[in-house]
């Protein structure tokens, strides 16, 4: 997938649970994220967020690395 269309997918999931408390809002944007996109589509957003990708706001980059972090293989 492109790039800007993860990055603005993921910038309009956490526009919507902006309104919510903090810690609210990134586990409504993780969950988001863990129950309608694919394996692939996260593989490219933990991609993205390793590279420190720019364009992600602040809100939609922790619940993405909540994810990013919950998908990583236990070492």
């Amino acid at each position: 997938m492109k790039r800007q269309d993860i990055v603005r997918m993921a910038n309009q999931i956490a526009d919507f649970h902006r309104s919510y408390p903090e810690e609210e809002a990134v586990a409504g944007v993780a969950q988001h994220i863990r129950d309608f996109w694919d394996p692939r589509m996260r593989a490219d957003l933990a991609e993205l967020l390793a590279r420190e990708e720019t364009g992600f706001n602040d809100l939609a980059r922790a619940g993405a690395r909540r994810v990013v972090a919950e998908d990583r293989p236990a070492a």
